[in-house]
């Protein structure tokens, strides 16, 4: 019999103790050396003796629960492959859970194990896989029903907002909307990605019909992966978002999404202050006490081939920008704690 996990360690964090005693089961079946946690807690007491290849949780558990494990791994900037299976049927746990960087969630019950299988195989083995590529194709598959339901996709990105106040990675943040509408318009998601640096992006859906919501939604699933991507090249902790627009792009035409879709993505560190916003077809002012920057737009993603992006950079503790275009109007606060 082939064992194609052979040498491969693989921690499963799971609660519910028929589901991982199958789940162990399987994975020793093909190969894996296995270990068992039943909540966070018991799994980072057992990451901190080895680190595993993979780690598959749960998101519904006692003490500490998956996604407060994720966020904790990942912010001590471990990379390990995380998979995600999940009873919840919360979309905005799933949608945090993709942000905060796993590469995949399936559902309870799991009644399909060549997908899991396949889906273990490409967390562990990436390069193989072309595991980018498959995740998008995969997302689109899981979400047909959106896809053929825009009245549904709208309501689901209109739920998927961030609270107009919060704090996060040593910010307060807090934005308002300056035009309101019964559809969306200028769509904004803000994510911490460490302590220290958190990301946002404002994409306008209204210049591509219901392309604009798929791509808002494609965006929430794997933007923090590519930020992350862009980081781990720069020992600054200060991305290129220009290459990552760039990658975006790319996305929305491999995913066969076509219209225009105006984008700005900032990326703030609250350690060195340092604050970064790169537009693609978003008009922007930025004040920030100090100076006051306009902001040009540039050029829609998806309009050509190539992006053509204007990018700014600047130092300070505390700023304000108005951002708008044809879906409206939106500004965006953020003072450093």
């Amino acid at each position: 019999m082939t064992q194609p996990l052979a040498g491969k360690q693989i921690l499963i964090v799971e609660d519910e103790p028929v589901f991982r005693s199958m789940l162990d089961a399987w994975l020793t079946g093909m190969g894996a050396e296995t270990a068992v946690a039943w909540d966070g807690i018991e799994a980072l007491e057992k990451m901190a003796q080895q680190t595993p290849d993979l780690l598959i949780c749960d998101l519904e558990m006692p003490r500490m629960n998956g996604l407060q494990l994720v966020e904790h791994i990942r912010n001590e900037g471990v990379q390990t492959p995380i998979l995600v299976i999940s009873a919840t049927e919360n979309m905005a746990d799933i949608a945090k859970a993709l942000r905060l960087g796993v590469q995949d969630v399936l559902l309870k019950p799991v009644k399909d194990l060549n997908r899991l299988r396949e889906t273990v195989f490409a967390c562990l083995y990436p390069n193989m896989f072309n595991s980018r590529v498959e995740e998008e194709e995969r997302l689109f598959q899981d979400w047909d029903a959106l896809v053929n339901n825009p009245q549904a996709a709208a309501k689901l990105l209109q739920e998927l907002q961030p609270p107009v106040q919060q704090v996060i990675s040593h910010c307060r943040i807090n934005y308002r909307q300056l035009v309101s509408a019964d559809e969306p318009g200028l769509v904004l998601d803000i994510a911490p990605l460490s302590e220290q640096d958190l990301a946002f992006y404002c994409l306008d859906v209204t210049r591509a019909g219901d392309n604009g919501v798929l791509a808002a939604l494609l965006l929430r699933a794997l933007f923090n992966g590519l930020l992350q991507e862009q980081l781990s090249q720069q020992r600054q902790r200060l991305p290129e978002l220009g290459n990552l627009l760039k990658q975006v792009n790319q996305l929305l035409r491999q995913a066969n999404l076509v219209g225009q879709f105006p984008l700005m993505v900032g990326y703030y560190h609250s350690g060195l202050k340092n604050l970064i916003l790169v537009s693609a077809g978003l008009n922007a002012t930025l004040n920030t006490g100090d100076h006051q920057i306009q902001v040009s737009s540039g050029v829609p993603l998806g309009t050509l081939g190539n992006t053509y992006l204007n990018q700014i950079s600047q130092r300070c503790e505390s700023w304000q920008c108005q951002i708008w275009g044809a879906g409206g109007r939106l500004r965006l606060m953020l003072s450093a704690e």
